[in-house]
C-alpha cells in the first residue's frame, strides 16, 4: 500500500501518513525500525505493509516491501 508521510517524529521514530483516500494512519517506531530507512520528512511517498489495520514496516516508495 502507498502513502504520503504527514508527521514525523525523530524522537520517537514514529509518525502519521495520508493514505490516497485521505484517511490517516498512526505508524510506531516499531514499523519504523523494521526498514533500512534513517529519518522521513513529511511529504515523502512510501511503501507500507499493514496488518490487522497496523502500519507493520514502512520504506521509501523506491524500495521493495519485504
Amino acid at each position: 500500500m502507498q502513502a504520503t508521510v504527514r508527521t514525523y517524529d525523530p524522537a520517537t521514530r514514529s509518525g502519521t501518513v495520508f493514505l490516497d483516500d485521505g484517511t490517516v494512519l498512526d505508524f510506531p517506531a516499531k514499523a519504523f525500525d523494521a526498514g533500512p530507512l534513517l529519518l522521513l520528512r513529511s511529504g515523502q511517498r512510501v511503501n507500507l505493509a499493514v496488518t490487522d489495520g497496523e502500519v507493520t514496516y514502512i520504506t521509501l516508495s523506491t524500495f521493495p516491501l519485504p
